[in-house]
């Protein structure tokens, strides 16, 4: 229930506190007083659309807070505890701030959230019927979506719209695989070719630089040869006169150094070089017992050499991507074998077809249902708003191939006289007809909402008379079961509220401003006989005043008693 909301510098409000209670509200007041600004107020602190148009004049920044007491609403507790936006116990407070940029900030509890998560909190608490709620109903989408929130079906419809997106998908999927059939199979035929032709050359990673090397060795075996012999037994080489003259001059320079230390030195490098030379010769005489001429194998790794390079500029690729290439037509393949089951593909169509026909012949009959129980109750309710006589009725118009909105599509009729007939809704109502029964329906669907606050913005525009005191009755029959606030011009339905507020500009200090007075008892004779009287007041129209006033207190004490 809403219990404070708090207005800084929004519209032509400079500065409100409104205390909030529960039962039924009237704000009225002159026309253009600013009554509807407080809804607007509260609409913005729900995550309604916002712009630099609502900051007041001059100021630097609109801001509205809306307190809620939420111990009857434990949903929206877990919701709150889940997304760690707890304030609290059994208080939520909702805050919205727009700079006169147009720029939009929101708090729940003080947290910094996004708008979506504003709009998504304030959906669990307040229900606002604007006062051109009536002009919605013309639309067939509007009237579906009203009559499923209104029987708990939004959930089922949901799962309807989920299972008909996943039949067409595969319907268009089948659809594809079957006008692409041709070039597809003739994808196919070419890639296993393909495919089978890398596989018998069996390329494998690293395998072009390895034969490449290999190739060489071979063909410069001879070379290899006899470069190696002629380093080990050349006159002088390693097997010659240098070893033996190295040894002479380090064993001299070694006797010398007994002398000058300094020769010690060249000694040991000397030493060092007979080593590697020594090694060197063993090395070269291993490489000439492993080098020989092979012709074949020469043969055999240049045949590969070749078929690995034809094969790569017959795909167009580096000799060593081959691999890689063997792999990406394999996986293509593979793809298209597994899409290429034409029977399979009508097999998952066929189970989701069905799935979708189920839960939408569910949805049919849960919406059936409620139609006729809704088309009665509203039926029932104009008879009470002046339209004796008057029928209205859902109509389930079949939709033989079905819709993400299920097998129908829902249409609301009207019979405004007796014995006339059922037509749409936007062909026969006039507008103060329109009026009475889209009130009547909102009244009615409210009271199946979760929702503990309801708004009435002029829901009541184009009545009168008799039938706007049977419209201010059924709004405080809603009041003893929610809260509900509704914004009127209309005595009739102000005299039935539980209580009543004056909505009312004033200049201060060259500007307008909206001040909002809770009436006494005194003070709502006076509203409600300006509402009946117009410029001059008399004791007849406070009398009147007061009569209507009593006969709503009458009620209230009646009902006490049953």
């Amino acid at each position: 229930m809403l219990v404070h909301l708090s207005i800084r510098d929004f519209a032509i409000v400079d500065r409100l506190e409104l205390e909030f209670g529960p039962g039924f509200t009237a704000l009225t007041g002159e026309t253009g007083a600013g009554k509807s600004i407080l809804i607007d107020a509260l609409a913005l602190a729900l995550g309604e659309r916002a712009d630099a148009g609502s900051v007041r004049s001059g100021c630097e920044r609109a801001e509205v807070v809306a307190e809620f007491d939420i111990a009857a609403l434990p949903a929206l507790q877990e919701w709150l505890r889940e997304a760690e936006l707890e304030g609290d116990e059994d208080r939520l407070l909702l805050r919205r701030v727009i700079d006169k940029g147009g720029r939009s900030r929101a708090f729940i509890n003080g947290t910094p959230v996004t708008v979506q998560q504003l709009a998504a909190a304030g959906a669990w608490l307040i229900d606002i019927h604007g006062q051109h709620a009536h002009q919605s109903l013309l639309r067939s989408e509007a009237q579906r979506t009203l009559l499923d929130k209104h029987a708990g079906l939004s959930e089922l419809a949901e799962q309807v719209a989920q299972a008909y997106r996943a039949w067409q998908r595969l319907v268009r999927m089948r659809a594809e695989y079957e006008a692409d059939a041709a070039a597809r199979e003739a994808e196919r035929e070419q890639l296993r070719w393909q495919v089978e032709d890398l596989q018998k050359l069996a390329p494998q990673p690293g395998e072009w630089d390895s034969v490449q090397s290999e190739q060489s060795r071979l063909a410069h075996a001879a070379s290899l040869g006899e470069g190696a012999r002629v380093a080990v037994g050349a006159p002088g080489g390693a097997d010659g006169a240098i070893d033996a003259q190295l040894a002479g001059i380090a064993s001299k320079l070694r006797a010398l150094s007994h002398y000058d230390p300094a020769l010690a030195e060249p000694a040991a490098l000397i030493d060092g070089a007979q080593a590697q030379l020594q090694e060197a010769a063993s090395d070269l005489r291993r490489y000439l017992d492993r080098v020989e001429l092979d012709p074949e194998r020469l043969a055999t790794v240049e045949a590969r050499m070749e078929a690995l390079h034809d094969a790569a500029r017959k795909y167009r690729v580096p000799p060593e991507q081959l691999p890689a290439l063997r792999e990406r037509l394999e996986a293509r393949l593979a793809e298209l074998d597994a899409v290429a089951d034409a029977e399979g593909l009508r097999a998952q169509e066929e189970a989701a077809a069905a799935a979708y026909r189920k839960a939408a012949e569910r949805l049919t009959a849960e919406r059936a249902s409620a139609a006729a129980k809704l088309a009665r109750e509203v039926t029932a309710a104009m008879q009470e708003l002046a339209m004796k006589g008057a029928r209205f009725d859902i109509a389930l118009k079949p939709v033989p191939e079905g819709s993400s909105h299920g097998n129908e599509q829902i249409e609301f009729l009207v019979a405004a006289n007796a014995g006339g007939e059922l037509r749409p809704l936007a062909k026969v109502a006039s507008g103060g007809e329109l009026s009475r029964i889209s009130l009547a329906i909102q009244v009615i669907t409210s009271k199946a909402a979760a929702v503990p606050t309801l708004i009435f913005d002029e829901v009541d525009a184009g009545i009168g008379g008799g039938v706007a005191e049977v419209v201010g009755r059924k709004l405080r029959t809603l009041g003893e079961e929610r809260q509900v606030l509704c914004v009127t011009h209309l005595p009739q339905v102000a005299a039935q509220a539980h209580r009543q507020w004056s909505v009312s500009k004033h200049a201060v200090n060259g500007t307008t401003v909206n001040r909002v007075t809770v009436l006494d008892d005194a003070g709502r004779v006076e509203e409600i006989a300006r509402m009946l009287g117009g410029i001059e007041i008399t004791a007849t129209t406070r009398k009147h005043a007061a009569e209507l006033l009593q006969r709503g207190a009458a009620r209230k004490a009646s009902k006490a008693k049953a």
